[in-house]
């Protein structure tokens, strides 16, 4: 097994890196104490070929893999986790159109997304069904030569800034497969938000309610086959987990890059605190558990881009280990800081405000066991 980046992956890596060494991180704090999401900068990735990064070159994605993707979305999280982890679920939202839509859907829509002139949001959470995703209540019904929506959607990143909203909706019975996926366009009528959330972390990524009133779409906009649109979620979540894992890595990574300049050049009792053998057994720790962590989501991205059986197993377990490893070793740089991590100008409370919903979304790390559980289960 070789560990190894390529050296086309390596030139990937050091191009996002440089993206947000120079655009996220001097920023970041800035973004996050005003609650400003910079569009801009958001909408500039496309030029580096970020906005379709899995999506095929016939429609102006990039046509990497999953392997690649984490190792771009550990780079930008670096700069910022909020920033990167927007962009990521943009990603998956286009890979579903490519992957599952007809052809006159991606010549459509994918364009666009690739180049981030428009930016797609993922809507599958609601206030009822959570954790629980195949009880959802929003409801499409035919209407004429279209459908029409109704019902509402919470936690949404980009709800009321996204062009375009990739929308799980029931337009059967109860259960996974009377659950259907439509595209639903920014300005349609019946289409509203709720009040932007205000929110522990990720406070430069806009998330709110996005709400289906009377919402009608053309018949066209249905994704892929009725009836499918919870399986094409569920495909979706896999690579979404491992780019949140990314994510976390990549902020755990800023914070312990931190920690090690603050523990060179602060001094207590007469010498720099990095001499202090019970803070260098510190480091020595957040450094091991999170290059195991990167080692497990490395693995578990190659699983899904080989098409492995057991890839949507390795997905979760990813998920779950490295959100987890990532938060403690973000929460550790803190500690080292004292004082200092408390404060905004350090930048060690952001990222630890931001890495606690990765334990979170993408489906909670409580559910990545159950995930887990039934595949061991179902194992023979």
């Amino acid at each position: 097994m070789d560990f190894g980046l390529t050296e086309e992956q390596r030139s990937i890596q050091e191009m996002a890196r440089s993206f947000a060494d120079d655009k996220l991180a001097p920023k970041a704090v800035e973004w996050d104490e005003t609650a400003q999401f910079p569009a801009d900068v958001v909408r500039s990735v496309g030029e580096l070929g970020l906005g379709g990064i899995y999506v095929r070159e016939d429609v102006g994605g990039s046509g990497l893999g999953r392997l690649d993707a984490v190792i771009v979305f550990e780079a930008l999280a670096h700069g910022c986790p909020s920033i990167g982890s927007f962009i990521s679920i943009h990603n998956m939202a286009a890979w579903m159109i490519d992957r599952f839509g007809t052809e006159e859907q991606r010549q459509t829509w994918l364009p666009k997304l690739c180049s981030m002139e428009l930016i797609a949001a993922y809507c599958l959470t609601e206030p009822d069904a959570g954790s629980d995703a195949a009880s959802l209540r929003t409801r499409a019904e035919r209407d004429g030569n279209g459908w029409k929506l109704n019902g509402t959607k919470s936690f949404i990143s980009g709800g009321g800034f996204s062009d375009l909203y990739l929308s799980m909706v029931r337009t059967g019975g109860e259960g996974a497969g009377g659950i259907s996926a439509i595209l639903v366009e920014n300005g349609t009528p019946g289409l509203s938000f709720g009040t932007k959330e205000r929110k522990m972390g990720w406070r430069a990524h806009p998330t709110a309610q996005v709400q289906f009133d009377d919402c009608k779409v053309p018949a066209d906009h249905l994704l892929g086959e009725e009836g499918k649109g919870f399986r094409y979620a569920m495909a979706g979540l896999d690579g979404g987990r491992l780019n949140i894992a990314a994510s976390a890595l990549g902020a755990a990574q800023a914070a312990l890059d931190k920690a090690l300049e603050y523990a060179r050049e602060r001094k207590a009792f007469g010498k720099p605190i990095a001499d202090l053998q019970s803070l260098q057994f510190k480091l020595a720790d957040m450094e091991t558990e999170l290059q195991a962590a990167r080692v497990f989501l490395y693995h578990a991205a190659s699983k899904l881009d080989a098409g492995a059986k057991d890839a949507t197993k390795f997905c979760a377990m990813a998920k779950r280990f490295v959100t987890d490893v990532a938060f403690k070793a973000a929460n550790e740089a803190l500690q080292i800081h004292g004082g200092y991590g408390y404060l905004v100008d350090f930048g060690l409370e952001k990222i630890v405000r931001d890495l606690r919903v990765h334990q979170i979304l993408e489906g909670t790390n409580e559910i990545m066991r159950v995930i887990v559980a039934r595949h061991m289960l179902a194992e023979r």
